[in-house]
């Protein structure tokens, strides 16, 4: 894809700040493996070996874990399309050809471990989810045009957003195995976006307008990376409904404390280009921030009904 080169200088400007940022996050980050965190002696053969296989009671997960996992491991499956993302953004060279290969094989083991522990836990259909993992890995991921500047604002904001899925997901499957082994996989995905975020604060330093510009755009124009898999809105609102993912959260808890961390309000060293795509930024999140307490009103009120009924809604 190409690059203009102002966006294209500000990479190289960069590369000491990820060579720097890579060897802290080698410091910090702990080495883990998959296969520990999956209960082996459940497993058993399926029928295609002379086993049983999958049924619905199986399952120890209630449908909102069931979803909420199910659409974190397809979107930890499309790790091709991410590393192609990034290697054509970043560049397989120098520092930053090694944090893309780093980030790439860290991933790898989140769809490993997950996997390994819906199929020996029969937690989910294992014939309905390998049918989706293939239809959302030939469909890809394709983030459109972002620049570089774009993309490594993005993932900052997509980073915290999956690891706060991932945090609460563990806590509302109710399983003790499950809840470590995506506090784990949480623990990564923080580290991840650290990264980034160190990177864009450097960028803010290098190229004030420009990065402003890259992080307006992409948190009003936000999405998660599985947004285009096979029924995406019916499982990210019973996500939503049970608090593991919803606005409120990406509000309070992944676009503002980075927006805080970057300083991005306080700031005095942009031109007018950086401050008219602040201004529309300070606008969007007054909107969103309404929208997320419309939301969180609607879902008491839909709790509510519930507990009246005699029924009890499920939330984290």
């Amino acid at each position: 894809m190409p690059q203009t080169s102002p966006q294209a200088a500000v990479l190289t400007e960069l590369e000491p700040v990820v060579a720097e940022n890579l060897d802290r996050h080698v410091r910090m980050a702990k080495e883990w493996h998959p296969h520990d965190y999956v209960p082996w002696d459940e497993g058993r053969n399926f029928a295609f070996l002379g086993g049983e296989d999958w049924s619905p009671e199986q399952s120890r997960l209630d449908a909102t874990a069931k979803a909420a996992m199910f659409v974190n491991l397809l979107t930890e499956d499309n790790l091709p399309s991410y590393h192609r993302e990034i290697a054509t953004r970043f560049g397989r060279d120098g520092a930053w050809g090694q944090w893309v290969g780093r980030w790439t094989a860290e991933e790898g083991r989140h769809g490993v471990a997950l996997r390994d522990y819906l199929v020996v836990t029969r937690g989910v259909d294992p014939v309905e989810l390998e049918r989706a993992r293939m239809d959302y890995m030939t469909t890809g991921y394709d983030s459109g045009d972002k620049t570089p500047l774009e993309a490594v604002a993005y993932v900052s904001f997509q980073e915290l957003a999956t690891r706060v899925s991932h945090r609460n997901t563990g806590k509302a499957t109710g399983d003790p195995i499950a809840d470590k082994l995506l506090a784990r996989i949480s623990t990564d995905e923080n580290l991840h976006m650290i990264f980034y975020r160190n990177l864009v604060t450097a960028a803010f330093d290098i190229d004030p307008d420009e990065m402003m510009k890259a992080v307006a755009k992409e948190v009003m124009n936000f999405e998660m990376p599985g947004a285009n898999m096979a029924n995406f809105r019916k499982n990210s609102t019973i996500i939503a409904k049970a608090g593991i993912y919803d606005l409120r959260l990406h509000h309070d808890e992944v676009v503002s404390p980075i927006l805080r961390t970057w300083k991005v309000f306080e700031r005095s060293d942009f031109g007018p280009e950086g401050e008219q795509a602040r201004e529309q930024l300070a606008a969007f999140l007054i909107g969103l921030d309404a929208e997320a307490t419309r939301f969180v009103a609607s879902r008491e009120r839909m709790r509510a009904r519930m507990a009246a009924k005699g029924e009890v809604p499920i939330q984290v």
